[in-house]
């Protein structure tokens, strides 16, 4: 008998709020097999799919199969979606690396379009995650009325309300509030790496720069040029000839 899922009380996030503004660049753009006009739009929808799911897809990860049966109206978006979740690409990146609690995260995250209200959501799901395994949790999470309220069968999913108006920063990708590896994959794994540290050391902003003609600009050509003095002579005190050495003015009066 499988247990039901844990009741949990939606928090007010901006993503159940109906948004009232135009739609311009900043709107997440949709990506639906019902408004399909050649086969580039086929493309860019399968690849709005990876990207939503796997951030970034190489050749090794796509599904080929899914593919075809996709573009051949064998499948719809929904059932392509619950292949990239249910595939070994995204099973090894996110369920093998992650805990329980983590994996819901970044499932509710892709698969709904929003983040997780609270830490109650994650152990309901977590309990689905544990009892139905992972195929189970991914049909919960496409069967449910939250996702084919908001992208049906044949839309692609999306992050819900990303920017808003009255904020500058809106919120931020997914990929970056909620990274790939947990903390104890990353500590073990040595991340995070700060490759980039020394180049922002090396930024300097433009009121600081230096002008045409300014001396500091011509500072590594001056170290560059090898200057070689005179060295002074090494003479020996024995070897100087006084009387010759010293110079006199012969006069008249000096003649014999």
């Amino acid at each position: 008998m499988s247990i039901p899922l844990l009741g949990y009380a939606p928090s007010s996030q901006n993503q159940r709020v109906a948004g009232y503004v135009q739609a311009g660049d900043d709107q997440p753009k949709v990506y639906s097999t019902e408004n399909l006009l050649s086969v580039s739009d086929m493309d860019n929808l399968i690849e709005a799919a990876y990207r939503q799911m796997f951030f970034h897809a190489f050749a090794s990860d796509r599904e080929r199969f899914l593919e075809s049966q996709l573009r051949s109206g064998q499948i719809t978006v929904r059932d392509f979606i619950r292949g990239l979740v249910l595939s070994d690409t995204f099973k090894r990146s996110f369920y093998n690396l992650n805990s329980n609690y983590r994996f819901v995260e970044q499932c509710v995250q892709r698969v709904l379009g929003r983040d997780v209200y609270s830490e109650r959501e994650k152990i309901a799901w977590s309990i689905v995650v544990a009892t139905k395994g992972i195929k189970g949790f991914v049909d919960e999470l496409l069967d449910s009325d939250e996702y084919l309220d908001n992208f049906g069968y044949d839309t692609v999913p999306y992050q819900r309300r990303r920017s808003l108006p009255g904020r500058a920063e809106g919120e931020r990708p997914f990929n970056i509030q909620s990274p790939r590896y947990d903390d104890y994959y990353r500590a073990k794994l040595g991340f995070p790496q700060i490759v980039w540290q020394n180049e922002i050391r090396r930024f300097t902003p433009q009121e600081k720069k230096a002008k045409a003609g300014d001396p500091s600009l011509f500072m590594n050509m001056a170290l560059g040029v090898n200057a070689q003095g005179n060295p002074p002579q090494r003479i020996s005190p024995f070897n100087i000839d006084i009387a010759k050495s010293v110079p006199y003015r012969r006069t008249t009066s000096n003649k014999v």
